[in-house]
C-alpha cells in the first residue's frame, strides 16, 4: 500500500479492492482472486477515504442542507462497505485462522471509526440545522433516522462521555467478535464417532447418509459421524434408540461455549453485560433493554415482556400436557425412568406417529432442497411476478454456492440471489440472510447481491439433498429475508431491505413461511426424490394436520431464551460478577421452566444476543413479528386466494419494498388497514382456548 497525492493510502493495483468496479459478471466480487492478506490494506485504505469524506462534509463552509451533508454522507463509505460487505460474509460462512485474526483487529478499528462519526461535534450540528421544511417524504426519513441514529450513539453527550462510549464500542467489537470464534471453535472440534450397528441403531436411510457425508467432511477417520451441526443433531435426538449417545450429543449442543477451556464465554458475557448497562445509563435509559426498545414497534420493554408473558401461560400449559403423554409412551415400553430433555425428541416423534400416523423419514423423501427452492422461488413468481435463471460461470466463495438472477415480470433486472445451503467446518451455525450489496438509488441505480447461508446435512455424491419440514420452513424463512433485501425499492442506503426495526424485520420472513404450509404449494413441489411423484395426498393431510403438533414445547423452548435475555438486560447483573449460570437457572425458576426442556439458546451460545448488538434484549421479537405475520397472512385467506394480486401488491409495496420508509406501524397499517392483534397468533400455535 502506498500514499497518494492527497495523503491517502492506495491500494496496490493487484489487491482486488483497488478497482472502482469489479469488471465480473453482474459485478460480483471476484472471490477466486480475493486473498487475506489483501483485506487488512483495503479496509485501511476505505476507512482512510472515508474519514477524509467525512471531514469535507463537516467542515463544510456552505451552510448545512439536505444535499451537502445527509446526503453526502450516503454517498461516502463506498469503499468500505464493499471490502465489509465481502469480509464479513465469509467470516460467518467460509472461515479460516487467516481471517479470524483479521476479524479480531479490524473489529476495533471499524468500531472506532463509526464513533468518531457519530460523536463529532461539527457533523452533529450540521444535521441538528437541516431544515425539513421542502424535503419529500423520503427525505424526511432519512434525516430522522440520522438524527436518531446520533441521539443514540451519544452525540449530545459531554466530551468525558463520548470518549467513554467510543472505548465501549472498541470493546464491545472485541467481545462480540471473540465470542463468535469461540462458539465456532467448539461447534467444529465436537464429533461423536458412530462406530458400527450399535451406535447406528434407530437411524433412517437418509440420517445415515447424513452422518457419512458429515464423516468425510471431517477427514474420513470414522464411517459415521454426528457434528453440532443443528440438521444432523436435530433428526439424531429424533431417531437415536442409543439414550446414552443421545444424552452425549445433546449435552455437547447445550453446553457449547462454557467448556471451561479457552473458547469458554461466560466471562466475555458479563463484561458485554456490563458495558451495555452502563452504554445504557450514559445516554439517560434506565438498563440497556429500555435503551434498545426505545427504537422499536413494541417502544418499552414492558410492552414486549407482556407479549411474551401472555404466550407462556397458555405454552407452559400446553407443554405440560404433552410431557405427561410422552412419559405414559416410556411408562408402555417399560422404561424405568423420567423424561429429560435429551428424550423429548424421541419421545415426541414415536407420540407424533402414534397420533398423526406420521413418520418424518418418509416425509423427508418428498422434501429435497432443490424441490423446495423451487417452491420458494414459484411462490415468489405468484406473489411477485419474479423469475430465477441460475447462472454458471460466475465468481463464487465456495463450489457448494449456488447464483440466480432474479428478474421482474417484465424481464428488469432485480438482483442476483445466492444459496449456500451445506454445513461445514468452516461456516458458523444456524441460517441467515445477509447483503454483499444492497438497493438504492442515489449512487445507481444500484441492484442488490443478496445470500442465504444454510446448515443442511449435505448428501453423499449422486444422491438428493433431503429436508425436514422444519428445515423446509427455514429455507422459507430465510427466503422471505431474502426477498425483503432483493425487492427493496429506495433512494438512499441507509433505508434499503432489511435496515428497519429489530421487531418488525422478521414479518417478511416468518409470513413467507405460511405458503410452505398451503396444500396448492406442496401439491405442486412435495415430490419423491427418486421418482418424482407427488406427495400422496394421505400424507399431505397429516402432515398439515400436524402443524400444531409439539407446538407447547416449540414455545416454551424458544419464549424461555425471549425471557432470559430480556430479564438480563432489564438487570444491573453484569456489575456484580455474574454468573451468567446462575443468573439463566434463577430466571427459569421465576417462570416454572419445565425441567424436561432446555432453552432453545442457551446463554454461553447465544449469538443471537452475543456476537453482536442485533438480537440483544430483542430476541422477543420473533414473538412480536409472529403476532404481524400470523395477522397478515389473514389477508390473504380474507381475499380467497393465497396469492390475491390486489393483496400481494400492497405487501411488496409497503413491507418487502419499502425497507425503511416509514415507521412500521404505518407501514403495516398501510398493507392491512389496522394493526394486529394476538388472537391469529396464539391460533396458528394451536395455543388459543
Amino acid at each position: 500500500m502506498t500514499s497518494s497525492s492527497a495523503g491517502l493510502p492506495t491500494l496496490d493495483p493487484e489487491n482486488p479492492f483497488s478497482a472502482a468496479r469489479w469488471e465480473t459478471p453482474h459485478a460480483l466480487p471476484p472471490f477466486e482472486r480475493i486473498r487475506p492478506e489483501h483485506y487488512l490494506p483495503a479496509f485501511e485504505a476505505a476507512i482512510a477515504a472515508h474519514e477524509a469524506e467525512i471531514a469535507a462534509i463537516a467542515k463544510d463552509p456552505a451552510a448545512p442542507d439536505f444535499d451537502n451533508t445527509v446526503a453526502a454522507m450516503e454517498r461516502a463509505g463506498l469503499a468500505l462497505d464493499r471490502v465489509a460487505g465481502v469480509f464479513y460474509n465469509l467470516t460467518g460462512s467460509h472461515t479460516n485462522p487467516e481471517l479470524q485474526a483479521i476479524e479480531r483487529t479490524v473489529g476495533p478499528k471499524l468500531a472506532r471509526h463509526g464513533s468518531a462519526i457519530y460523536l463529532n461535534a461539527d457533523l452533529w450540528a450540521r444535521i441538528a440545522a437541516i431544515p425539513s421544511d421542502g424535503l419529500g417524504d423520503e427525505e424526511r426519513r432519512v434525516l430522522e433516522r440520522y438524527r436518531t441514529r446520533f441521539r443514540r450513539a451519544g452525540a449530545d453527550l459531554a466530551p468525558e462521555a463520548k470518549a467513554r462510549m467510543a472505548e465501549i464500542a472498541a470493546r464491545m467489537s472485541e467481545l462480540g467478535t471473540r465470542f463468535s470464534q469461540n462458539l465456532l471453535a467448539d461447534e467444529s472440534r465436537f464429533v461423536l464417532p458412530l462406530d458400527g450397528e450399535d451406535d447406528l441403531a434407530g437411524l433412517p436411510p437418509f440420517l445415515r447418509a447424513a452422518a457419512a457425508s458429515a464423516a468425510q467432511e471431517r477427514g474420513g477417520e470414522h464411517g459415521h459421524v454426528v457434528t453440532l451441526s443443528r440438521s444432523l443433531i436435530e433428526p439424531f435426538l429424533v431417531f437415536s434408540t442409543r439414550r446414552d449417545l443421545r444424552e452425549r450429543a445433546y449435552e455437547a449442543w447445550i453446553r457449547r461455549g462454557e467448556s471451561g477451556a479457552e473458547t469458554d464465554n461466560r466471562v466475555i458475557i458479563r463484561e458485554i453485560v456490563q458495558l451495555r448497562a452502563e452504554r445504557a445509563r450514559l445516554l439517560g435509559y434506565q438498563s440497556f433493554a429500555h435503551y434498545k426498545l426505545d427504537d422499536t414497534m413494541a417502544a418499552s420493554p414492558e410492552a414486549a415482556t407482556a407479549l411474551l408473558t401472555e404466550v407462556w401461560a397458555p405454552a407452559q400449559k400446553r407443554a405440560g400436557a404433552e410431557r405427561d403423554r410422552l412419559q405414559a409412551i416410556i411408562a408402555a415400553e417399560g422404561g424405568n425412568f423420567a423424561l429429560q430433555a435429551h428424550d423429548w425428541r424421541h419421545y415426541a416423534e414415536k407420540l407424533r406417529r402414534a397420533e398423526h400416523d406420521l413418520d418424518e423419514g418418509e416425509v423427508k423423501a418428498y422434501l429435497p432442497l432443490d424441490g423446495m427452492i423451487q417452491a420458494a422461488f414459484d411462490t415468489a413468481a405468484r406473489l411477485f411476478g419474479l423469475a430465477f435463471e441460475e447462472l454458471a460461470d460466475v465468481p463464487r466463495y465456495h463450489p457448494d454456492v449456488r447464483v440466480w438472477r432474479v428478474t421482474n415480470r417484465d424481464g428488469s433486472e432485480v438482483g442476483l440471489f445466492l444459496g449456500d445451503y451445506f454445513a461445514r467446518a468452516s461456516k458458523r451455525s444456524g441460517a441467515w440472510m445477509s447483503a454483499f450489496r444492497s438497493q438504492e438509488r442515489l449512487n445507481g441505480p444500484v441492484t442488490p447481491i443478496i445470500v442465504n447461508v444454510m446448515n443442511f446435512a449435505k448428501a453423499p455424491p449422486g444422491e438428493a439433498a433431503l429436508l425436514s419440514f422444519d428445515d423446509a420452513r427455514t429455507l422459507f424463512h430465510e427466503f422471505g429475508h431474502a426477498l425483503h433485501g432483493l425487492l427493496s425499492d429506495v433512494t438512499y442506503p441507509l433505508l434499503a431491505g432489511t435496515a428497519v426495526s429489530g421487531d418488525f424485520v422478521e414479518l417478511p420472513s416468518q409470513l413467507y413461511e405460511h405458503w410452505l404450509e398451503q396444500p396448492e404449494v406442496l401439491r405442486a413441489h412435495a415430490r419423491h426424490h427418486r421418482t418424482g411423484e407427488p406427495m400422496p395426498e394421505a400424507l399431505l393431510t397429516k402432515l398439515l394436520a400436524a402443524r400444531t403438533f409439539n407446538q407447547g414445547f416449540a414455545t416454551v423452548e424458544y419464549t424461555a431464551s425471549a425471557i432470559v435475555d430480556m430479564t438480563l438486560h432489564l438487570s444491573n447483573a453484569g456489575e456484580g460478577g455474574l454468573d451468567v449460570l446462575d443468573f439463566e437457572t434463577e430466571a427459569l425458576k421465576r417462570i416454572a421452566m419445565p425441567a424436561e426442556i432446555g432453552m432453545r439458546h442457551r446463554s454461553p451460545h447465544f449469538a443471537h444476543i452475543f456476537s453482536g448488538d442485533g438480537y440483544a434484549a430483542g430476541y422477543y421479537s420473533y414473538l412480536w413479528s409472529e403476532v404481524l405475520d400470523a395477522d397478515a397472512f389473514d389477508a390473504f385467506r380474507e381475499a380467497g386466494d393465497i396469492f390475491h394480486p390486489e393483496t400481494a401488491a400492497r405487501l411488496r409495496r409497503y413491507v418487502y419494498g419499502a425497507g425503511n420508509l416509514r415507521d412500521p406501524r404505518d407501514a403495516y397499517t398501510l398493507f392491512r388497514g389496522r394493526l394486529p392483534s394476538t388472537g391469529p397468533l396464539l391460533k396458528k400455535r394451536g395455543l388459543a382456548a
